[in-house]
């Protein structure tokens, strides 16, 4: 068991490492130790980006979705950060494929950054884009369907494409509105 241990230890760190190296150049990693290494997580800076874009770490974290990946962690340790923690179990393809959607996704910033995109309609801030929308009858953004719902080549669109049910909801009054569908507390007494 203690071997095992150390080995998924190890791996995570290495993991965690590969891609803060693969992704330094386009999102600031904070946290690095003297050597410029990181933990069994990396830390990405992005307030400097919304300073200049408008783009935020939730903006990120949600056009992730639309890559096929579950959004990191948001703001922790420190506000407008993402925390990507690799872990262990995720293959050296899947660490790559993870580099290849922020990669694309920095040159996504980019585009907003130089006024290709508007600030307030690209794929980042209305990111994750549902099959409804992208199949709807209208669209009326200033980007293709192809770069919402089909961000990254690969065939057919990747291995299985995601799609969200639901698009950007408003976590903040959901945060402050909360409604439980849980059934009352006397109803699993029996």
């Amino acid at each position: 068991m203690g071997d095992a241990l150390v080995e998924a230890t190890a791996t995570a760190i290495l993991s965690a490492n590969y891609v803060a190296r693969r992704i330094q150049e386009h999102f600031p990693v904070l946290y690095s130790g003297a050597a410029g290494l990181v933990a069994h997580e990396c830390i990405l800076d992005l307030r400097g980006i919304t300073r200049e874009t408008g783009v935020t770490a939730e903006d990120v974290a949600k056009r992730l979705i639309d890559y096929g990946f579950h959004a990191p962690t948001l703001s922790f340790p420190v506000a407008g950060t993402l925390m990507v923690e690799p872990t262990e179990s995720e293959s050296l393809a899947e660490l790559d494929r993870f580099c290849e959607a922020m990669t694309l996704i920095s040159s996504e910033i980019g585009r907003v950054a130089d006024g290709t995109w508007p600030r307030d309609d690209n794929p980042l801030c209305n990111a994750p884009h549902t099959a409804e929308v992208i199949g709807g009858d209208t669209w009326d953004h200033p980007y293709p369907r192809r770069v919402a719902g089909w961000p990254m080549d690969a065939p057919p669109h990747g291995p299985a494409k995601y799609w969200p049910p639901v698009g950007r909801i408003d976590g903040g009054y959901g945060d402050r509105n909360l409604v439980c569908s849980c059934p009352p507390v006397d109803e699993l007494a029996h």
